[in-house]
């Protein structure tokens, strides 16, 4: 990963990993120790499939900016196939508070969102490679 991507990861992780922790503790004062684990369990997952989607194209990246464009749609397509599958799979369950799961599901993805955002456009990339040679020039 190079330094760009792992601060770009940082910026959208901790804020979500704060806004998570008071959805802990929102949830476990208003609906008790199953939606303390609702949110804790939605908070991870958020955490989990974007840090991932952020790895992915981070490597991808650095094959190639076509290989980097599909990488982000596929990890797009396969989160939103996986995250259609926990909620089936769950969508019964008294485990944990499943209102609690969705509202921090939700909250989490729009923070992780907006950071990641704010941070891409805080990053100072070269819009040229410096390194680049042309062809046929300079060439012994």
């Amino acid at each position: 990963m190079q330094a760009n991507d792992v601060r770009v990861l940082k910026s959208a992780a901790i804020p979500t990993l704060t806004v998570g922790v008071v959805a802990v503790v929102v949830s476990l004062l208003m609906a008790g120790g199953k939606g303390a684990l609702g949110a804790a369990l939605g908070t991870l997952l958020v955490g989990v499939f974007f840090s991932i989607s952020v790895v992915a194209v981070s490597y991808a990246a650095r094959v190639s900016p076509q290989m980097m464009a599909i990488a982000a749609m596929v990890s797009y397509l396969v989160k939103v196939v996986a995250i259609m599958i926990v909620l089936t799979a769950f969508r019964d369950t008294t485990v944990w508070n499943t209102l609690a799961f969705a509202w921090s599901v939700v909250i989490c993805t729009l923070v992780w969102t907006g950071f990641e955002v704010r941070a891409f456009m805080k990053t100072k990339m070269l819009y040229v490679d410096p390194e680049a040679r042309v062809p046929g020039k300079g060439d012994s």
